[in-house]
């Protein structure tokens, strides 16, 4: 017996001496068999193993869980697979402290546990879940185990945006800021959407601006996409204006426009793969106001987290919404009410890039006429329409439209050469 094995027996002695001598002889000969066995054969062989050599096996034990409970709820439903998961955490939850595993293991049984609980919409008993994973990440790195201050703590900060605690969900986001080499789009964003939220504009400023000049000194390298630059030098205009600094935003649009006559006229000078999801999250972000503030009682979205982060409950009840939206924006279109009519057509458009932010090969084909007809709706209010020609300009350059994009951006950006310094876009 290995040395593993004998500080698993020693320290569950009790169990060891009541369980059923051939019912370990069976589970041991099911694992050492010569036929690879199923996952639920697995884990009937770890319960009965972890019981006797719960170091050896617990964290086995858990990992059969996570993926038989995965398994079951392809199938059979969240229902079905909360039971394996919660009993996955629990497992997790007795791995020995200094077990070099203990970590891991117990990230991602909780991973597994708090996201079947927002699945089914028990969010009290979820975020306890997220809190618990949070602690167990700060504890793992006093003691050496993670490199990063923030481990284990992404998903509560999302949970706590998504009920509209922003200040804390900000405090989580900025814990690790210090110890990351290199600047990263996400983390950038996501702290940047919860500082703002916040009401810390110009904390939110600051983070967004590292990852402009990050991004501004890879393009000078072509290692980052010119498409990112203009999404980003745009958004930051966007911030600026809400923080009152009109001349920094105007010199951010000159700065894109001029991104954009060079890739009007050559392109970009090379392939990236999609990119998508970094304009339709910064183009979610932009219009956050337009939806509903979060509570407790009314979850929504973490705009500026990647939705494949957002709870289950939430992500299903924001894109549960797309037919309603459609419905409500023909009622008004029908009964002649303009203003309400863009407002809704403008969330109805938010809603359905995300949507459909991984399809690349359709993009074009599913959102260019929902962007059309934002123009014509703005163009006909005379009310506006810089805003909605950046937004569709920001998707022409998705599109690799690049020309049209750049006539877009021209017109709205027009009258900011005047002296009316006005906004084109409406603050988040």
């Amino acid at each position: 017996m290995n040395h593993s094995e004998n500080t698993g027996r020693n320290s569950d002695q009790d169990i060891d001496q009541n369980i059923d001598q051939d019912t370990v002889l069976r589970a041991r000969t099911m694992l050492l068999g010569s036929g690879r066995l199923g996952l639920p054969q697995e884990v009937e062989a770890y319960r009965v193993l972890a019981k006797v050599s719960p170091a050896a096996y617990l964290p086995k034990l858990v990992r059969a869980l996570v993926s038989y409970g995965y398994e079951v709820g392809h199938r059979r439903g969240p229902e079905r697979r909360l039971p394996l998961h919660a009993e996955a955490a629990d497992a997790a939850r007795r791995i020995g402290a200094g077990h070099p595993r203990r970590t891991e293991a117990l990230r991602d049984a909780l991973e597994a546990y708090e996201h079947a609980l927002f699945e089914l919409g028990r969010r009290a008993e979820g975020r306890a879940v997220c809190e618990e994973l949070a602690e167990a990440g700060r504890a793992a790195f006093e003691r050496g185990e993670v490199a990063h201050p923030a481990y284990g703590s992404g998903r509560l900060a999302v949970a706590l945006a998504e009920e509209g605690r922003h200040g804390e969900a900000a405090d989580l986001r900025m814990r690790g800021a210090g110890a990351e080499t290199g600047v990263s789009f996400w983390s950038a964003v996501e702290r940047t959407a919860e500082l703002e939220a916040a009401g810390r504009r110009e904390e939110a400023v600051a983070v967004f601006t590292g990852l402009v000049d990050d991004t501004r000194r890879k393009t000078e390298s072509d290692s980052a996409a010119l498409a990112n630059l203009v999404w980003e030098l745009v958004h930051r205009s966007r911030m600026l204006d809400a923080a009152g600094r009109r001349g920094e935003a105007g010199a951010d649009r000159r700065e894109a426009l001029a991104v954009l006559d060079r890739l009007a006229e050559s392109g970009e000078p090379r392939t990236w793969s999609n990119i998508l999801s970094w304009w339709a999250t910064l183009y979610a972000l932009s219009a956050r106001t337009v939806e509903r503030p979060a509570s407790p009682e009314a979850p929504a979205p973490a705009f500026g987290t990647h939705l494949h982060r957002w709870s289950r409950d939430v992500r299903k009840a924001y894109f549960g919404g797309i037919p309603a939206l459609e419905a409500e924006a023909a009622r008004l279109a029908a009964a002649g009410r303009p203003a309400e009519l863009r407002a809704v057509h403008h969330r109805l458009t938010v809603r359905s890039t995300l949507f459909r932010e991984n399809r690349t090969h359709r993009i074009e084909e599913a959102l260019r006429p929902l962007f059309d007809e934002e123009v014509a709706l703005a163009r006909r209010a005379a009310e506006g329409l810089p805003r909605a020609l950046t937004d569709r300009a920001m998707f022409l350059v998705a599109a690799k439209r690049y020309g049209e994009a750049r006539a877009d951006f021209a017109e709205a950006v027009g009258p900011l050469d005047g002296a009316d310094r006005t906004p084109i876009v409406t603050a988040t």
